[in-house]
């Protein structure tokens, strides 16, 4: 009876490579699965808080960064594609706005919020130091201040869908964190 539930010496060797592979290919698999990071939930498309474009926002290292991927005008009233013309350094004003890094450096802090980054207005060719904050699943709170946060303002993106069209890709460079942590958009490009 104890040889039967046993199994025989031949049955037990034969199915040993059979559990050696599936317990290697059981290792391998949480390997795998496990070398690959999960993506923030802050990573993703975006609406700006006017709706009339799209920031993707991408890991960039350990840090966050983001180049606008969609807007709903592209072009000028003349036909032109909008160009970043009130960048401080004259020559990035020819630069096309689709493209464009907008954020960068952003560093994840232990309570889960981001901050320490930048964030570029292409309208005003100003930076300002950046922080966001999850406020719900398709909310993200993006504040600009310089300095201090006492002075900020801070507005609500909305998560966009990930099949909006994205604009013509400009930029030659991905999204990446300026060398020496400057806190220029145009230094790290």
């Amino acid at each position: 009876m104890i040889a039967l539930l046993r199994g025989t010496k031949t049955q037990a060797r034969a199915a040993q490579p059979a559990l050696h592979f599936a317990g290697l290919a059981a290792v391998m698999l949480l390997t795998v699965s496990g070398s690959a990071e999960a993506q923030p939930p802050e990573a993703g498309l975006w609406y700006d808080d006017t709706g009339r474009g799209a920031v993707e926002l991408v890991p960039c290292g350990q840090k966050l960064c983001g180049r606008i991927a969609w807007l709903k005008e592209q072009v000028n009233a003349e036909g032109n594609p909008l160009v970043d013309r009130y960048n401080p350094n004259p020559a990035r004003r020819t630069t096309p706005i689709c493209g464009l890094q907008v954020v960068g450096d952003a560093q994840k802090l232990t309570d889960g919020t981001w901050d320490q980054g930048w964030i570029y207005d292409p309208k005003t060719g100003s930076s300002y130091n950046l922080a966001m904050t999850m406020v719900g699943p398709d909310q993200l709170k993006v504040t600009g201040y310089k300095g201090i946060k006492l002075l900020s303002k801070s507005f609500i993106w909305t998560r966009a869908p990930a099949d909006l069209p994205r604009c013509a890709d400009t930029a030659a460079t991905p999204a990446k964190p300026s060398p020496g942590g400057e806190a220029l958009p145009w230094a790290g490009q």
